[in-house]
């Protein structure tokens, strides 16, 4: 077999020294010690230490040690698994390199996604994504089973995800393709958000994804999506820091303006992506199409001047769901999609927030027996008033602001058709941002003269001594 040449590889020898061993191992360790000695072509890492460059790549400098759990293939095992990476295999690539259906020899059925050596990532993206993964565990991420780097051939083996992405559901179907309905494009968006609040709320540090697209979001049965992908991924900012600055990597289409135009990158630059994402869901258009008439190929600058105008509203409805939509729960999606789409970083919410009022309208379940694109009241005023919470049927969340919430009120109930408008929604939104923003000024107000005071009384005690 000339074409796995890495199989009689002296380098193969250090990478796996134990030939006897099962088909797959688990290793504890701070890092895969294999991983450390990658170094193939002109995109190899460089290792200055067996620990510090990994935890340099991730900015895990200051934190503590990790234990990791994987486990390990060889490139003969993994082609095995996929007849020789067959094209009757493929199901897809990216910018990784190729993926393929695989079957292990305990007949659990895999994704082997091998490392394009002249793609767009590398070692660096490949050792960034066994690291996450194998450190980030939540129902709404995607699981990885382990990795081979036999040689230079560098793999990595997931659970299969037997409905493909979010994008294949959405772009270009094919005729005898149905496409989502209403109801399930709701659930999807709940259940992306969760995941990336997952990454940015209970994941310490902070994870920012910052590849967040409709190709990265993964389908299981019943469409329950999982976030794939987490090459790009970055640690967030922590202590008093307020971004990380970093080359500026992702999608066009996809990414936040102030993170495409100055490298500084926060959890809001996530945000950004997951509106481009939820309009794509509500509209059914992609981030960018060339094929559309010029001023309608980006998809934010097309949506955000009908946002303004209610009459328009149905206009962003994906002409495929064929007015199978609730109007109210309609108005109430591009109230959510707008304030993430926000040009200013600090005007969008928090993820947490976005989970909140996702959950509620993944809930109500839209009944297409209704009349298309009326005014909808998600069922019968009985099971209106039970879904109402015991403050009016408004959705509250972490109101004093702990938890990681931003202590937002989003009014997902009750209230005129007017106050469900996303122009609305942004006004009211604001204004407990411009709240929020002078109790923050205050108290850092009172805490410089504070400081201030504390200062003066430690000088004026000093003098007195000397």
């Amino acid at each position: 077999m000339g074409c796995f040449s890495c199989f009689d590889s002296k380098e193969e020898e250090k990478l796996n020294p134990q030939k006897d061993r099962d088909d797959r191992k688990e290793i504890h360790l701070t890092a895969p010690s294999n991983i450390s000695r990658l170094s193939s072509g002109a995109d190899r890492l460089k290792t200055r230490s067996t620990d510090g460059s990994k935890r340099e790549l991730l900015g895990l400098k200051d934190a503590p040690d990790v234990q990791i759990a994987a486990h390990t293939f060889t490139f003969r095992e993994l082609a095995a698994a996929t007849n020789n990476f067959r094209p009757e295999s493929f199901i897809g690539e990216g910018g990784f390199g190729r993926v393929y259906k695989g079957r292990l020899p305990s007949g659990q059925v895999v994704a082997v996604k091998q490392l394009d050596r002249n793609g767009l990532q590398g070692n660096r993206e490949f050792l960034v994504e066994v690291l996450m993964l194998s450190l980030l565990h939540h129902p709404n991420l995607v699981n990885l089973i382990g990795y081979c780097a036999d040689g230079d051939q560098r793999l990595l083996v997931y659970e299969f995800m037997p409905l493909g992405s979010l994008e294949d559901h959405l772009h270009d179907l094919p005729p005898d393709k149905e496409p989502l309905d209403w109801n399930t494009r709701m659930k999807i968006a709940s259940g992306a958000a969760k995941g990336l609040e997952y990454l940015h709320d209970k994941a310490n540090p902070p994870v920012i994804y910052r590849d967040f697209k409709s190709s990265n979001i993964l389908l299981e049965e019943n469409f329950f999506p999982k976030l794939s992908d987490f090459g790009l991924a970055k640690l967030g900012p922590t202590g008093d820091k307020s971004h990380v600055s970093t080359r500026v990597m992702g999608t066009y289409g996809y990414c936040a303006p102030e993170y495409a135009m100055t490298g500084q990158l926060t959890v809001k630059s996530d945000v950004y992506s997951f509106g481009v994402v939820f309009l794509e869901l509500i509209t059914g258009r992609k981030a960018i199409d060339s094929t559309k008439p010029q001023g309608e190929q980006n998809l934010v600058a097309w949506a955000r001047p009908l946002f303004n105008d209610r009459r328009k509203f149905a206009k962003l409805a994906d002409p495929s769901l064929q007015g199978q939509f609730p109007m109210r729960g309609l108005y109430q999606a591009l109230a959510v999609a707008s304030m993430c789409i926000q040009e200013q970083a600090a005007a969008r919410p928090l993820i947490g927030d976005v989970v909140t009022a996702l959950s509620y309208l993944a809930n109500q379940a839209y009944d297409p027996g209704t009349v298309p694109g009326q005014s909808h009241r998600f069922g019968a005023e009985s099971n209106d008033r039970k879904n109402k919470d015991d403050r009016g049927g408004r959705i509250f969340r972490n109101e004093d602001g702990a938890g990681g919430g931003s202590g937002r009120k989003w009014d997902l109930d009750g209230g005129s058709e007017k106050e469900d408008s996303p122009r609305e929604t942004a006004r009211m939104l604001n204004r407990d941002l411009d709240r929020e923003r002078a109790v923050a000024e205050a108290k850092m107000w009172g805490e410089n003269w504070r400081e201030k005071r504390r200062q003066n009384a430690q000088g004026s005690f000093d003098g007195s001594n000397g």
